[in-house]
């Protein structure tokens, strides 16, 4: 089982021996070392004993020394920069400005405009047109409020659209879905299983997915239609990722593309919505049809 090595540490060493806590020194001042070095090497540079070790590996939650080495190892697999404070040293100061945010944004969605394909447009508007039902998936923090905002977008030209981000419920709606259906789904990386799951579950039933995912990531190769993003993250962990403003934009490219092609009927249902919205909260007429 994994186990995340190096918050054990940091919360047990109070409880730790004196020798130990040495060894918990030593590690967390060389992880890449310390999950490569042998118990000798660890318990010379330690001082301590090769005893002492095993004790240590024991009591911060580890079988052996051999599974406190392997922990180690899968910690640094995150990346380097999620680990070693000195990097923040190295990130030029206007990264970490306000302008910088806003930059990195502009960075990602310049990126990803070059790659949105006018065919593929139309083809997702044809298929969102006529499907009995649009099932608007996603999960983590950006890919479930893409998909409620896919929601968002398309209710108010009257189609009949729900978003889901529980992956037990999606197996459901996937399990239940028709041929006349169409899935949209949404995801960062392509990779979360449940997303995948879902989708292999709604091919076996013949259904169309259109997928918003990182090009011949598991999710893209198994839709019908991908809009691939770009999601390059740099060593500056602190800013949010931003590409999660390019799948919006995608988003907000379908939906106008598809209000546009059905104009009278876009045109009616956004008059209703603009009278509701008015006569209960007033304002002047630019205000946003409720957003």
């Amino acid at each position: 089982m994994n186990i995340d090595i190096l918050a054990q540490i940091s919360e047990r060493f109070n409880a730790l021996r004196d020798a130990e806590k040495k060894v918990a020194t030593l590690i967390i001042k060389d992880i890449k070392n310390a999950s490569q070095a042998s118990i000798t090497q660890l318990a010379i540079e330690a001082s301590v004993s090769e005893a002492t070790i095993t004790r240590f590996a024991k009591a911060v939650g580890c079988k052996n020394v051999r599974d406190l080495k392997m922990q180690l190892g899968q910690s640094l697999a995150v990346g380097q920069r999620f680990i070693d404070e000195s990097s923040d040293q190295d990130e030029p100061q206007d990264e970490k400005d306000i302008q910088g945010v806003y930059e990195s944004i502009k960075h990602s969605m310049d990126l990803n405009r070059k790659i949105i394909n006018n065919d593929d447009i139309q083809l997702a508007v044809n298929l969102l047109h006529n499907a009995r039902q649009i099932i608007s998936i996603g999960m983590g923090g950006g890919s479930t409020m893409i998909s409620q905002e896919f929601q968002n977008r398309l209710f108010r030209l009257g189609y009949a659209i729900t978003s889901y981000n529980d992956g037990l419920l999606t197996r459901m709606v996937a399990s239940t879905a028709d041929r006349n259906d169409v899935f949209i789904i949404i995801s960062a990386t392509g990779l979360t299983p449940e997303i995948v799951e879902t989708a292999l579950i709604a091919q076996q039933y013949g259904i169309k997915i259109i997928s918003i995912a990182p090009e011949n990531s598991p999710l893209a190769k198994m839709s019908d239609l991908t809009f691939p993003i770009i999601n390059k993250e740099n060593d500056f962990i602190y800013r949010p990722s931003t590409c999660r403003y390019a799948m919006l934009a995608i988003v907000d490219v379908i939906s106008m593309k598809l209000a546009i092609a059905h104009k009278r009927r876009s045109r009616e249902r956004l008059r209703r919505l603009k009278l509701a919205l008015d006569v209960h909260r007033g304002g002047d007429n630019r205000q946003p049809l409720g957003d």
